[in-house]
């Protein structure tokens, strides 16, 4: 059996009141209006670590440090079409403040409320992880 493995990485920042932020994926996307932890596809020949401060960078305006960066859990998701298999970092620190660069709404959520988010199915069983951790 041969599938497509698609690699990404995502990030939970959490704010020093312990919020975690939220994107929602824009129209036009593959499953728009879910919410999800921000992140995106790892490039060939870079780190999961380079693909969060490209991707923070370019969907957030913030700068990330990759010893803020702290490697949680991953996700392991089997799609129709593709396996997901998805990292994802817990980021504390950042420079700047979260803002959307792609037009995406974002959202602050305090761990506890992160369900009531639809969320892709991939970055559902990550909630329960970071429930835990905060």
């Amino acid at each position: 059996m041969s599938f497509k493995l698609v690699l990404v990485v995502a990030c939970a920042l959490v704010d020093t009141d312990g919020r975690v932020l939220l994107t929602e994926r824009p129209a036009g996307k593959t499953m728009a209006g879910l919410w999800e932890f921000p992140g995106g596809k790892i490039e060939a020949g870079e780190r999961p670590e380079d693909t969060l401060i490209r991707e923070l960078k370019e969907e957030l305006g913030i700068v990330v440090r990759e010893p803020c960066l702290a490697p949680l859990t991953f996700a392991s998701h089997a799609y129709a079409d593709f396996h997901l298999l998805m990292p994802l970092y817990v980021c504390r620190r950042w420079e700047g403040i979260a803002a959307p660069q792609e037009g995406q709404r974002l959202a602050w959520v305090r761990p506890n409320k992160l369900r009531d988010y639809k969320m892709p199915p991939a970055d559902e069983p990550l909630v329960s992880h970071l429930m835990t951790l905060l």
